[in-house]
C-alpha cells in the first residue's frame, strides 16, 4: 500500500505525524468520516470511543477526516476521544481508499468523504469494509465482524 504521511492528533492529544506503516503489526479499525463536531460524526466517534475497550482487544482505531488538526484538537477534547484523529486535508488517504466522492445535498454538488470504516491486517491489507455507513448499530457490526473472525 502507498506510503502517505498525515499530521494528526494522537491518542494522548500530542500532535503528530502518522503514515499506515507506523499500524503495520496489528490490525486497525480506519474510520473515515466527513466533519469535526457534526452531530452524525460525533455520534459516530462517541461510539468507537465507548466502545474502544472491546475494539482495542482485536485492532487499534483511528478516525480520519479533512479536518485541521485545530478542528481535530477541538474534537478530541469536547468528546473525551481516546484515540488519534488523521488530518487528511489534501484528501490523499481519502483517494486512495476512494471515499473521496461526488455527493449532493439540495441539488448541489460537491466533492466530500463517503462514511467508510476498513478493517486492516497485519499488512495493511483491507479485510473487511463497510462503505455509506450509517451511524447508528455501526460499532456494533464491527465488534460482530471480530467475534465471527
Amino acid at each position: 500500500m502507498q506510503e502517505i504521511k498525515l499530521n494528526g492528533i494522537d491518542k494522548n492529544g500530542n500532535e503528530k505525524v502518522f503514515s499506515l506503516s507506523d499500524f503495520k503489526g496489528e490490525k486497525t479499525i480506519l474510520y473515515f468520516y466527513p466533519k469535526d463536531n457534526t452531530s452524525g460524526c460525533t455520534q459516530e466517534a462517541c461510539n468507537f470511543r465507548d466502545n474502544l475497550n472491546r475494539l482495542t482487544a482485536c485492532a487499534n482505531v483511528v478516525g480520519v477526516s479533512p479536518d485541521s488538526i485545530k478542528s481535530h484538537l477541538k474534537f478530541k477534547e469536547a468528546q473525551g476521544l481516546n484515540f488519534p484523529l488523521l488530518s487528511d486535508t489534501d484528501h490523499q488517504l481519502a483517494t486512495l481508499f476512494n471515499v473521496w466522492v461526488e455527493k449532493s445535498m439540495y441539488g448541489r454538488k460537491y466533492m466530500g468523504i463517503e462514511r467508510s470504516t476498513f478493517i486492516l491486517d497485519e499488512n495493511l491489507n483491507v479485510i473487511k469494509e463497510w462503505r455509506k455507513v450509517k451511524v447508528p448499530g455501526h460499532v456494533d457490526d464491527v465488534i460482530s465482524f471480530f467475534k465471527n473472525s
